[in-house]
């Protein structure tokens, strides 16, 4: 991705995970924009894009954070403001994983996952993945959840359109380090 729509990439997380507010956006309760409001309010803001590099934005990024549909657009998840994505509760496969900083892994396994200033624990289905998590914040730990056995205790898991696994919390009685 072009440095410029790096950049803009990472606003358009700010704004539609965190902020709207801080280019005077309004999102709906799903969490949803029109793409023409977002469009102008950040030219308005000094962070132009047109709607060609939005879709590029879009369309290229490596996580697939975002979605457009029918004129609108979202993120996909990672919210620290309170959005109800609409997803519907499914079974997960029996092992997902997380990554996280290896200073992390006491308190983790003492204390389980959460959400913290997210709605969500984030999980993944691929070590790789939550491997890359892991490193963006130190030596990288990956921690593996027994997501069925969660499941069959009554947890909720959710899986949002770009792949990523999400549940409320994960007790540390279903947490074990990758051997």
């Amino acid at each position: 991705m072009k440095k410029h729509l790096l950049r803009s990439s990472k606003f358009l997380s700010l704004v539609l995970r965190h902020d709207p507010a801080a280019i005077g956006l309004q999102l709906d309760p799903r969490g949803w924009a029109e793409v023409d409001d977002l469009l102008a309010k950040l030219a308005a803001t000094g962070h132009p894009l047109s709607p060609e590099e939005l879709g590029e934005i879009v369309a290229t990024n490596e996580k697939k954070r975002f979605v457009i549909e029918g004129g609108r657009i979202r993120a996909q998840q990672g919210h620290s403001i309170d959005i109800e994505l609409g997803l519907e509760p499914v079974v997960p496969p029996e092992v997902l994983f997380h990554g996280s900083a290896e200073s992390n892994r006491a308190s983790i396994l003492q204390n389980g996952l959460h959400a913290a200033a997210r709605q969500h624990v984030h999980l993944s289905h691929e070590a790789d993945t939550a491997r890359q998590v892991g490193s963006r914040h130190g030596r990288p730990m990956i921690f593996l959840v027994a997501s069925g056995a969660m499941h069959s205790a009554g947890h909720a898991f959710y899986l949002s359109g770009n792949g990523v696994w999400l549940c409320d919390r994960v007790p540390p009685e279903f947490i074990r380090v990758e051997a």
